[in-house]
Order: C-alpha cells, then sequence, then structure tokens
C-alpha cells in the first residue's frame, strides 16, 4: 500500500532452493522433490515461481486462500498486506488461523502458517493500510498484485498503483455464495475503474463526508460468505496469477475479463470489459530514478533541489496522495498543523477542540520552494517509507523512488 544508485529491485534475493528428497514409492519410481508432480506438467517452470515476487492485499478469507496456494506453488517471495487482527469469526473462513491466533495481526499470523506448509516460500508480513501505509515502490518490486479486497476504495486505490507501475492486477470478490475474478493489464486494456457504474461510486463516495473526510460511523464491510467460495474464487485468482509469471503466450489469461461463479447453481460465465478512453485510472508513469533517499532521513528540500537540478528552477514536487497540512477553525480563529494523508482523517478529528465546530483544512500534493515546512522529512509530512515523489516542470516530469527504503519494508 527509490544520488542514482545502482539497485535492480528484478534482483530480489530469492530463498535457497530446498534439498532433493527422494522417495521410493509403491511402485518403484523415484520422486525427486516436492514440485515433482507440479514439474510434469509440459510448460511448467518452477524455478520462475521461485524467483517470482508477489504482492497478496488482505488476509482474510480470500487472502487466506490466495496465500496458501502461493505457498502450495513454491512461490519464492510473497508481501502480505493486511491492517487487522485476528478475530474469533475469521476462524470459520480463514484456513491458516487458529484459536490461539486471535487478537494477532493477520498479516504475521497468516505468514507464519503458509511458511510453515512451504519454508521454501518467505512471506513478509506488513501490518498496514495498502492506501496510507504501503509505498509505490512495493508495487514496483513485485511482478503481479492479487487481491482479497472487501471494498472499492482499496480496489480503486490498488488499481491506479498497478497502472502507474504496470504490474497486473488480479481482483477477487465473494458474498454468499457466489463470487468473481478479474484480471487487468496494464497499459492497454480495461482497468478496475474501467468496470464500476454509477451505483459503484456512489458506494464509494459514502465512505466519505462532503470534506472527503472519512466517515466515523462508515460501514465495517463485512460480508457474509463462507469459506468454499473463498476456495473458488481464490483458486482462480492463483491460476491466473501461475499463468501471468509464466508469461507464455499459450496460456491465455483472464485479462480485460470477469469470471463469475454462481455457487447456489454452479454456472458461472465471463465478461469481457471494454476499456474508457476517458477513464482516470490510466496514467502510467516513466522511467523511475532509484535513490538512497529514506522516508525518515530525506527533507522536502533535499528531494525539490534534485528536482530543479533535473528539470530547471521551476520544478515542483508532487505527492500520489493529497497531505493535509493543517486545519483552521473559522469560528475561533485557531489553526493547527495537521500533516496527515486526507484519507486517514475523520470529520471527528475535525471538530475544533477549543469551541467543537467543524473545522476547514488545508492540503496539497505538492511543494513548489515557498513552504516553510521544506526542512521537514518526508515521514514528517505523511510520506509512507519506500514510496515514489513526482516532479513536474511544464511538460517533463520525473520519478524519484525512496531506494533507501527498500530492505526496510520489503525484508533483506
Amino acid at each position: 500500500m527509490a544520488d542514482d544508485l545502482d539497485i535492480t529491485l528484478g534482483a530480489l534475493p530469492p530463498p535457497a532452493p530446498a534439498a532433493p528428497i527422494s522417495v521410493t514409492l509403491d511402485g518403484g519410481a523415484e520422486e525427486e522433490d516436492r514440485y515433482s508432480r507440479l514439474r510434469l506438467i509440459p510448460w511448467w517452470d518452477q524455478e520462475r515461481l521461485r524467483t517470482s515476487r508477489v504482492m497478496v492485499v488482505g488476509a482474510g478469507a480470500l487472502g487466506n486462500e490466495i496465500l496458501k496456494n502461493m505457498a502450495l506453488l513454491g512461490i519464492g517471495y510473497v508481501f502480505l498486506v493486511d491492517m487487522d487482527r485476528v478475530e474469533n469469526s475469521n476462524l470459520s473462513r480463514s484456513v491458516l488461523y487458529r484459536a490461539r491466533d486471535e487478537g494477532q495481526l493477520k498479516a504475521e499470523a497468516a505468514a507464519r502458517a503458509a511458511m510453515d506448509i512451504n519454508p521454501d516460500t518467505h512471506v513478509h508480513a506488513y501490518a498496514g493500510n495498502v492506501i496510507h501505509d504501503v509505498g509505490l515502490g512495493v508495487f514496483r518490486a513485485v511482478d503481479v498484485v492479487i487481491g482479497g479486497l472487501d471494498n472499492r476504495e482499496a480496489r480503486l486505490w490498488v488499481n491506479q498503483c498497478c497502472w502507474r507501475l504496470t504490474r497486473p492486477f488480479v481482483d477477487g470478490a465473494i458474498e454468499v455464495l457466489n463470487g468473481m475474478a478479474r484480471v487487468f493489464v496494464p497499459p492497454d486494456g480495461a482497468c478496475y475503474e474501467c468496470t464500476m457504474n454509477e451505483a459503484d461510486y456512489r458506494m464509494l463516495a459514502q465512505r466519505r463526508s462532503c470534506a472527503l473526510l472519512s466517515r466515523d460511523q462508515m460501514l465495517e464491510g463485512k460480508v457474509p460468505t463462507t469459506p468454499t467460495t473463498g476456495s473458488v474464487i481464490a483458486g482462480i485468482e492463483c491460476q491466473e496469477a501461475l499463468k501471468l509469471l509464466h508469461g507464455r503466450a499459450d496460456l491465455p489469461t483472464l485479462e480485460g475479463k470477469g469470471f463469475f461463479f454462481n455457487g447456489a447453481t454452479h454456472d458461472s460465465f465471463t465478461v469481457t470489459y471494454r476499456r474508457k478512453p476517458d477513464c482516470l485510472s490510466h496514467e502510467t508513469w516513466g522511467h523511475i530514478q532509484e535513490t538512497d533517499w529514506t522516508a525518515s532521513g530525506t527533507t522536502l528540500r533535499t528531494c525539490l533541489d534534485r528536482a530543479r537540478a533535473d528539470l530547471g528552477p521551476e520544478a515542483a514536487l508532487g505527492f500520489v496522495r493529497e497531505i493535509v497540512t493543517a486545519f483552521r477553525c473559522a469560528a475561533c480563529g485557531t489553526a493547527e498543523p495537521v500533516f496527515r494523508a486526507l484519507g486517514r482523517l475523520t470529520e471527528r478529528e475535525a471538530r475544533c477542540p477549543t469551541c467543537g465546530e467543524s473545522r476547514a483544512y488545508e492540503s496539497t500534493h505538492m511543494v513548489t520552494g515557498d513552504e516553510a515546512y521544506l526542512d521537514c522529512t518526508l515521514a514528517e509530512v505523511g510520506i509512507p517509507k519506500f514510496d515514489i515523489l513526482t516532479a513536474h516542470s511544464g511538460l517533463e516530469e520525473r520519478f524519484y523512488e525512496l531506494s533507501g527504503d527498500r530492505a526496510a519494508v520489503m525484508g533483506d
């Protein structure tokens, strides 16, 4: 949810291969290792899977099944992000959790269980919100993103990040006995936002007040479903990710399509989505410059100076998230510095602690050089670790990754 150093994210060190195990079967044949049955598939490339990097967003019912399958397939590295803790109700729908895990972070509990299934798969748990806490460098560092999400806001954000960094997005959703799986591959096809209709946008707006602050009594997004439906849809998602990772033209995927499953009747069908030419999510970034910057150790001034050295004295530094810099109360004339992402703030927090009136906020998505807080670090103004900053001057642009944060975020 990256001066220029010679850092190659594609060379993220994979786990060491498991030692071959020779097992004699009843018929006398030898099974060399745990993947030998998979290797019987003519096009199978276990080494390719061993060096693959997958991001799984969400560790609920879908996320558990996705993660289980990633471990069984021997995917080398999985970045798992989830901000919630295990509840008792998760135990009826989530294969990786046990009663002893109640109260623990979902990401950490699921990661441990998946690595128990297959030590060849390294699962890096990241407890946080994919929108506010996960830098865009993570999206660039993986080969495919698989969603186990339960709300449109997070899906839309993941979709936009995948499009900026040209990473495939495999999306899944379940409700009662029904479910769907969809595949979006930038930059030329339809994306998640292309599939949204007026009802989707209305439901998305319900999560926000008129001032775009999060509603204090926002719906929790709890969806009635069964573990069986989760298994079906997660299986389809992983099958699609598997084909994408192999990158073979003779393995057709659901790219730009959706698979719909009716568990009551066992009917299923696919639909093809039309790419909307005016869709706002189709921004694709150019070359990303890797730097030694870190969110906690680099100031806005340093970044702006670099941007102006590259693009000229009029360059401005940009952020992908709107940052609230201050609350101001018109009723009593007080002001409070904030420096947090707009999506993190709620209506309750906007209430003035002095007079109780609702306050207006000041926000920005760029730095132009006149700001009083130029010597604040990126972290101090709400930029997450391993994020990517933008810089613009006229029609020219640059993209700078906080690559100094890579190990802290992705693991060694």
